[in-house]
C-alpha cells in the first residue's frame, strides 16, 4: 500500500522543521500550507488523502463535507483538543479523525507554573526595570507560593504534571474532575467538589478539554464564590474563562492575578505578528491595561520535546490508518 499524500494548514517554520523531521522515519508525501483551514482555503486539500489541523482551524460540517467531496480519507489533529471539530459529521461522512492526546504534558505544566511565579513574584516587571537601571524594590512586593491551597481543575496528564510540581513548591493541592482517578488521589492531590475547589483555592489552574459543559465554566457565578484576590490560570482554552466576567472581577479586585496562555478570540491573534497591525479586539486590549494580567501566546506546548512527539505521533497516527491497523489515538465518535 502506497504511503498516503498528507497537507498541513496553519503551518509554522518550525512545524515544517520538525515534520521533515520525523518523517525521515514514514515518507509520507507531505505539503505545507502557512494558511488556516477555512471556506476560501479548503479547495488547497483537493488530492490529499489527509488533511492535519490545528487549535484554530474551522473543521465544520461544511468544511469536512468539502474535504469528503475532494476525496480526503482521514483528519489528522496535532494537538490534544478537537473542539474545533464537528466529529457528528465526520462520523456520517466517514472521515477518521485521530489526535495527539499527549505531547508532553510537563511543557504545559511548566508553562503554567511559570505564570504562577511570574505573577507572585513580578519578574516581567523586575526585568524591565533593571533594563533601565531601575533596582528599586518598591512594588514588586510578592509572595510564596509555599502552603498555599491550589486547586486544579481537569486531571489528566497536563494536570497530574501541574500537582507534581507544585507539591515540590509545598502547596496543598486540591482537584476536580468530573471522572475522577481515585488511584492518584493520595499521591499528587485531593479530590473535593468544584463548589469546594473554587471557595478553598488560593490559585486556580484549568487543565480541562473545552465542551458544551465547560464553556465559560469561570463564569460570574463562579468568580463570586472565590476568594478575594485570588489568582487564576488558564493554559487549557480560552472558551473555560468568561473574558467579560474577568474583567469585571479585576477591576473589583476579586481576582488579584490573572496569567493566561489561552483567550476566547485567539483564532483572530494568536501565533501571528501583528506588531505593526492595528489589533481591533476591544476586550483583549482591555486585559492588556491591567499590570495583574499577564498573557502569553498559546506557547505552552511550544518546547523541542513537545514539537518532536507532536509530529511522531502525528505520523504513527496517519501510518496506522494508512495501514488499517488500529489506532489508540483515533477519537470514538
Amino acid at each position: 500500500m502506497s504511503p498516503w499524500k498528507l497537507c498541513l494548514f496553519s503551518t509554522k517554520p518550525y512545524d515544517k522543521t520538525f515534520f521533515e523531521q520525523a518523517n525521515n522515519a514514514y515518507g509520507f508525501n507531505i505539503s505545507f500550507f502557512d494558511c488556516e483551514l477555512n471556506q476560501k482555503t479548503v479547495v488547497l486539500a483537493k488530492s490529499f488523502d489527509v488533511v492535519c489541523v490545528f487549535v484554530n482551524d474551522n473543521v465544520d460540517a461544511p468544511i469536512l463535507e468539502q474535504l469528503k467531496a475532494q476525496g480526503v480519507k482521514a483528519l489528522a489533529l496535532r494537538c490534544a483538543g478537537y473542539n474545533n471539530v464537528d466529529l457528528n459529521a465526520a462520523k456520517r461522512l466517514g472521515i477518521k479523525v485521530v489526535r495527539v492526546p499527549e505531547y508532553s504534558p510537563e511543557a504545559v505544566a511548566e508553562h503554567t507554573v511559570g505564570l504562577m511565579l511570574t505573577l507572585s513574584r513580578k519578574f516581567h516587571k523586575a526585568y524591565n526595570r533593571v533594563k533601565e537601571d531601575n533596582f528599586a524594590l518598591n512594588g514588586l512586593l510578592g509572595f510564596n507560593l509555599h502552603k498555599k491551597t491550589v486547586g486544579i481543575i481537569g486531571t489528566g496528564k497536563i494536570g497530574q504534571a501541574t500537582s507534581k510540581i507544585l507539591q515540590g513548591f509545598g502547596c496543598t493541592v486540591l482537584a476536580y474532575d468530573p471522572f475522577p482517578q481515585n488511584k492518584l488521589e493520595n499521591e499528587h492531590f485531593k479530590y473535593v467538589e468544584l463548589d469546594s475547589l473554587i471557595v478553598q483555592a488560593d490559585i486556580i489552574s484549568l487543565h480541562c478539554p473545552l465542551t458544551q459543559d465547560t464553556q465559560h465554566l469561570i463564569n460570574d457565578k463562579a468568580i463570586s464564590m472565590m476568594k478575594n484576590n485570588v489568582m487564576l490560570i488558564n493554559t487549557s482554552r480560552g472558551g473555560l474563562i468568561d473574558t467579560k466576567a474577568a474583567i469585571q472581577a479585576l477591576k473589583s479586585k476579586k481576582i488579584g492575578y490573572l496569567g493566561l496562555d489561552v483567550y476566547e478570540q485567539e483564532s483572530n491573534l494568536f501565533f501571528e505578528d501583528l506588531s505593526n497591525e492595528i489589533i481591533d479586539d476591544d476586550i483583549f486590549q482591555r486585559l492588556l491595561t491591567f499590570p495583574n494580567v499577564l498573557i502569553t501566546g498559546h506557547q505552552g506546548f511550544f518546547t523541542q520535546e513537545a514539537l518532536t512527539a507532536i509530529a511522531t505521533t502525528t505520523l504513527e497516527n496517519i501510518k496506522c490508518l494508512n495501514e488499517n491497523n488500529a489506532c489508540p489515538n483515533q477519537l470514538e465518535i
